[in-house]
């Protein structure tokens, strides 16, 4: 091994030891190169090193300090499966190659990331998401586009806004994503539902709603739909645009699992609206991770003044430090490299769940989609609380749907089941034992 190596060993195992804490100054170039007999080129080399791993830091005419003694640590593997979880799988997030985006970022961007940015997001990130948008058949103009703080921002700013039809009520599809329904009962915002299945939604319900009612836009996930795993057919989207038209509804289009079709002829509402009743949401939080806090809204001419507004006085403008990292992850090709191995993970352990369930659980309700989640409708007798609680000692974690749901609407007996967080050799093991529990007369009602 060479000397600055040793070097560079040794203080990193000072410092992961505690010996060094985060702030700590380690000793002078002078000390160490009595400490370890060595010349001071050898020593700075190897405090270079340290420093390139962000370990450490020099202040001028100072000396070198610790930033943070901490390592990260692989999570340990456990006994459990956890169908509860819908977070991305830890070991699928794109860590080092982000980390060389965000250095490179703050390296050549740094006049323009430690200023405020703009109200509608950063212009180069922007017009490299236009490209992005247009590999999901999503054709718009840079001036549509807007970066927001994570898809949820653009959630609460569109419910919160007023929009040009001069309606209030929000038309939810039930169940639906959790917290979007937090959000609509925390601000106590008017919003009724529509009930939605394997098979879809009723159109001849949802016409009447959209007459009777003032409905301000409909909320729904075409694609992949959470938490049902369940997906729009080209006639229903065909149905949903054309109802939408003829009332004067907006249409929020989530297509937060867009990164995970495997089928190039799904295409969003989007691309058949003709009308700009359309606006269309992007996430990253699935295919890189949800830290990133970087979100895409596409929006009609006629709401973009509003949303500008209501944007800038929200948070001015989204992390530039994130937008610049990602303007330079999806433009030098790591995003669509890591893209399709991601994918490939969700979509190998998609079948296997599909699978599954089709094996073990025949007779129940669910999805016909290859997705990472899908659900189980429960029979009534069902004693949901018993039923987790007797898995869950089992080594089988659940989640009930009840936040996926507005209070003053009908509850349905539906098991999530998600394997975004499950090894896939054991994910039919989890879905027998679910498969028992249905057997066993302890987990129903007298």
């Amino acid at each position: 091994m060479l000397k600055y190596e040793s070097i560079y060993q040794s203080l990193l195992m000072q410092i992961q030891s505690g010996k060094f804490s985060t702030g700590a100054k380690l000793p002078s170039i002078r000390n160490l190169t009595h400490q370890y007999s060595c010349s001071k080129s050898t020593v700075l080399t190897a405090l270079k090193k340290l420093e390139e791993q962000h370990i450490i830091y020099a202040l001028p005419k100072s000396g070198y300090y610790v930033v943070d003694n901490h390592v990260f640590k692989t999570p340990l593997s456990t006994d459990i499966i956890d169908f509860a979880s819908a977070s991305p799988t830890w070991h699928a997030f794109p860590y080092k190659e982000f980390q060389h985006c965000t250095n490179k970022a703050i390296d050549t961007y740094q006049e323009e990331l430690f200023r405020y940015g703009t109200p509608k997001g950063w212009p180069p990130l922007i017009a490299e998401a236009k490209k992005l948008l247009e590999s999901y058949q999503v054709f718009t103009h840079n001036e549509q586009i807007f970066i927001t703080t994570g898809v949820q921002q653009a959630l609460s700013l569109l419910s919160i806004m007023p929009f040009p039809n001069n309606r209030s009520t929000i038309l939810v599809e039930q169940p639906s994503y959790h917290l979007y329904m937090d959000l609509l009962k925390t601000l106590q915002l008017p919003a009724i539902g529509i009930q939605r299945t394997a098979k879809g939604i009723d159109l001849g319900r949802l016409e009447q709603i959209f007459h009777e009612e003032d409905i301000k836009f409909f909320y729904t996930m075409p694609r992949f739909h959470n938490p049902l795993g369940s997906s729009y057919g080209k006639k229903e989207k065909e149905a949903i645009l054309q109802l939408a038209h003829q009332y004067n509804v907006y249409i929020l289009e989530d297509d937060y699992l867009v990164d995970f079709e495997y089928n190039p002829k799904h295409d969003p509402l989007f691309t058949d609206d003709y009308h700009d009743k359309v606006i269309y949401l992007k996430s990253f939080s699935k295919i890189m991770f949800p830290g990133l806090r970087v979100g895409l809204a596409v929006l009609p001419p006629s709401i973009i003044d509003i949303f500008q507004k209501y944007k800038m006085t929200t948070d001015i403008d989204s992390s530039m430090i994130s937008q610049a990292a990602l303007y330079l992850y999806l433009k030098n090709g790591m995003f669509e490299h890591n893209k399709t191995k991601v994918s490939n993970i969700y979509h190998a352990r998609a079948k296997i769940l599909h699978q599954s369930v089709q094996d073990h659980l025949p007779t129940y309700e669910s999805t016909s989609e290859i997705v990472m989640h899908s659900h189980i409708v429960l029979p009534k007798r069902v004693n949901l609380k018993s039923f987790v609680y007797h898995l869950q000692e089992e080594g089988i974690y659940l989640d009930s749907v009840e936040r996926n749901y507005l209070d003053d609407f009908y509850h349905e007996r539906i098991l999530k089941l998600n394997v975004s967080n499950v090894d896939a050799y054991r994910i039919e093991d989890g879905i027998k034992k679910i498969a028992s529990a249905l057997k066993n007369p302890q987990n129903y009602f007298l």
